[in-house]
């Protein structure tokens, strides 16, 4: 297990705001941080040394390749949360790896790992979180649906242009150095994408905001998969329908096509 803990300061989470136009909250209120949000604290920062040739840690991390050159896919999670994080204290977190399972994918051989992490502020658990990581062979590329006609976002829906710049940012305020998101030679010439990789964190982060533009708040259990890869030329749509005991979110791109989905509940249900 890897401790971290930092005082929380409202810097990044007005940084985000500005970034996908999205309300901050009131902190000389005593409001604390949206679903998500904690996803911009207590942040992994490795050396340089550490990273390999995909900007990710192969080393001295919580997360490590299963074996060199294999490929990381980020492919969903759950997040329960018991409260909101706090700007002006210090929040602990604590992670591990709680699971490793191999098995044989079309393209070869596939490894799921997932991690645990606990944010703690005032001596209790405020976040409870488990993320699913997918390595897969460093073989192949990934052909981009065709682009077919366009559907229009409907009445509800919320239209995030996707452009470099905002992968950038995105990456810069999470300190996630993977190139696949910024560097759009990398992503096209050696792990074979068409284009810049839309993060699977900036998709569940729109859909629980969302959620949140629709009134769902409080004491949470979120849970997102990520079903298709979204790049950047293809745009972001996101989408929120409110039921009787949950919230069923989902992303999709500008031709129509899903990529992302989550369900929200309270936490009391």
């Amino acid at each position: 297990m890897i401790e971290h803990t930092e005082l929380i300061q409202p810097e990044p989470a007005r940084a985000l705001g500005a970034l996908l136009d999205v309300p901050v909250p009131d902190f000389d209120a005593g409001e604390g941080l949206p679903l998500l949000w904690h996803w911009f604290y207590l942040l992994d920062r490795p050396a340089q040394a550490d990273l390999g040739p995909d900007g990710h840690p192969v080393r001295n991390a919580v997360l490590e390749p299963p074996a060199p050159g294999r490929r990381r896919m980020w492919a969903g999670g759950r997040v329960r949360a018991r409260g909101s994080l706090r700007c002006g204290e210090p929040a602990t977190r604590r992670s591990a790896v709680l699971s490793t399972q191999d098995k044989q994918g079309r393209s070869g051989p596939l490894t799921f790992v997932t991690v645990g992490h606990q944010i703690l502020q005032s001596g209790r658990i405020v976040v409870d979180e488990e993320q699913d990581i997918v390595y897969r062979p460093a073989t192949g590329s990934v052909t981009a649906p065709a682009d077919g006609a366009e559907t229009p976002p409907a009445d509800g829906e919320w239209p995030i242009e996707i452009t470099p710049t905002l992968l950038f940012r995105f990456s810069a305020l999470t300190y996630n150095a993977h190139r696949i998101h910024f560097d759009r030679d990398y992503a096209r010439g050696v792990e074979g994408y068409p284009g810049l990789l839309t993060h699977g964190p900036l998709q569940a982060l729109a859909m629980a905001e969302a959620a949140r533009a629709r009134g769902c708040t409080g004491d949470l259990v979120f849970e997102y998969r990520l079903v298709s890869p979204l790049f950047d030329q293809q745009g972001m749509i996101v989408s929120a329908e409110v039921g009787p005991e949950s919230v069923t979110t989902a992303v999709r791109d500008r031709y129509g096509r899903q990529t992302a989905t989550g369900t929200l509940r309270s936490e009391a249900t």
